[in-house]
């Protein structure tokens, strides 16, 4: 009933910068927490950024800084700009969202199927 599509990813030098963006679609009557995780080789998937459909953000030490959540909810856009970005941010990076559905209007919560960033000289 609800999609969310990732873009952006790609590969980077260190110290450069990417755009994420997360497109939620389908049966939506709101959504209300968004978040970005990652998933690094080897490693478990980590919460790298959240916010609130009012806007309240929280960050991961390791991005504090460095990386800045935002939302549309006209769009049901979420963001993520990342800069100085370092050869540890690689990751396959997913939009995470708690979307209440048209059909039911009750909260479900969604994953995308994630986008590759790759920081490398």
């Amino acid at each position: 009933q609800v999609q969310l599509v990732e873009s952006g990813g790609g590969l980077v030098q260190p110290g450069g910068s990417l755009r994420l963006s997360c497109v939620a679609s389908g049966s939506i009557f709101s959504i209300n927490a968004m978040r970005w995780y990652r998933q690094a080789p080897g490693k478990e998937r980590e919460l790298v950024a959240g916010i609130t459909r009012g806007g309240s953000t929280n960050y991961a030490d390791s991005v504090k800084g460095r990386f800045t959540i935002s939302r549309d909810n006209a769009k049901n856009t979420l963001y993520l700009q990342m800069n100085s970005l370092k050869p540890e941010d690689t990751a396959v990076y997913y939009c995470n969202a708690d979307v209440v559905v048209r059909t039911s209007y009750r909260a479900m919560n969604n994953w995308g199927k994630g986008t590759l960033v790759t920081v490398s000289s």
